[in-house]
């Protein structure tokens, strides 16, 4: 149960991180959630396995701070990284359109 809670709270900090920073338009509205769900989820699971406790402080915190940073290292790359890929697929399509007339 722990864990829905845990993944929970990634998804709504995902969530949280996509609407307060610029560049939203430039990847899909459930990603940076779905990115802070699962980092939150695979981290929790993780420390299970090397020992933390379900009851324990540590898991919680460590979980839900590298779901939060994942979310928010997405929200920061992606836009320049689509602006760049939408630049390259323009000029290649610009130059095969320039051949072909």
């Amino acid at each position: 149960m722990e864990l829905l809670f845990s993944t929970l709270i990634g998804v709504i900090i995902g969530a949280i991180v996509r609407y307060s920073l610029p560049g939203r338009n430039s990847y899909g509205a459930a990603l940076l959630p779905a990115v802070g769900g699962a980092v939150t989820a695979t981290v929790w699971v993780a420390l299970v396995w090397f020992g933390f406790t379900f009851d324990g402080g540590w898991i919680w915190v460590i979980s839900i701070v590298v779901g939060a940073l994942a979310s928010l290292a997405a929200a920061l790359l992606l836009p320049g990284r689509r602006r760049t890929a939408d630049d390259a697929l323009l000029e290649r399509l610009t130059k095969s359109s320039k051949a072909t007339a």
